[in-house]
């Protein structure tokens, strides 16, 4: 039986999706569109500029790497932001032979490629910066919350009343605590499922807390002498980002 068959009216699917449907207190919202939606695009349009830049750079190294020695020697001793600037306005000359014109020409599209596809990020950026800035200005004030996390957050939250509660956010963000405990010792192991995105972006968050943050690194220093691993501790300190950003967005806790 096809997808569409199963689900068609009157199939017994289709049934008991409608009686879950009916029973449940809370229906699931499909997400907003217009600004959300916008900023999805931009995010989604940055994030391949981004990857394509980090490609491009790659395959400059890989094309140094294989450059006539007179090329090597002018680049061996740069920066990677100094040998795209020096690639970027290299000119060929008719009296070298073929294979350094060549490989001149293909070194300066490459880096000019780099250059474009950074602008376009920094364009894409400033635009999220500001759609940030507009649709959710408290996110901001959060201490080691970037505009690109926050994005983040904004689309996979997408709009009030989304979510029935915050445990709902927590099982959506892939950040709420899965017991595994063996015997004696109380564990709990890592949440595989929910928003990918958005736990890459909490995650995001946790680390940078942790490395800056005086109030994360001796939260993180108290559970390590309790005998927790670094790991366990990051999960925990990502379920409570989670529940600060949710009470931070959510009506019901924002406005008290």
């Amino acid at each position: 039986m096809e997808f569409s068959d199963r689900y068609a009216p009157g199939s017994r699917c289709w049934a008991v999706a409608a009686r879950e449907a009916l029973c449940s207190k809370h229906l699931i919202h499909p997400r907003s569109r217009g600004r959300r939606e916008a900023l999805r695009v931009l995010m989604s349009t940055r994030a391949s500029a981004v990857v394509a830049r980090t490609r491009a750079i790659h395959h400059l190294k890989a094309l140094i790497v294989a450059a006539p020695e007179d090329l090597r020697a002018q680049l061996r001793t740069m920066t990677s932001d100094a040998q795209i600037t020096h690639c970027a306005a290299l000119r060929t000359r008719p009296t070298r032979d073929l294979e350094y014109r060549t490989t001149t020409r293909v070194l300066r599209c490459t880096a000019q490629r780099v250059v474009a596809l950074r602008a376009e990020a920094n364009e894409l950026q400033a635009e999220i910066n500001q759609l940030v800035a507009t649709m959710a200005p408290q996110l901001l004030t959060l201490p080691d919350v970037g505009p690109v996390s926050a994005a983040q957050v904004l689309i996979s939250w997408s709009h009030p009343g989304r979510f029935r509660s915050e445990v709902a956010f927590t099982m959506f963000s892939g950040t709420a605590p899965i017991p595994a405990s063996s015997g004696l010792p109380t564990r709990h192991r890592l949440n595989r499922s929910g928003d990918r995105q958005l736990n890459r972006a909490l995650h995001t968050i946790v680390l940078t807390r942790s490395r800056i943050d005086p109030t994360t690194q001796a939260y993180i220093a108290r559970r390590t002498t309790e005998g927790k691993t670094i790991r366990e501790t990051k999960r925990a300190l990502k379920r409570s980002v989670t529940r600060q950003l949710f009470r931070l967005l959510e009506p019901p806790f924002n406005n008290r």
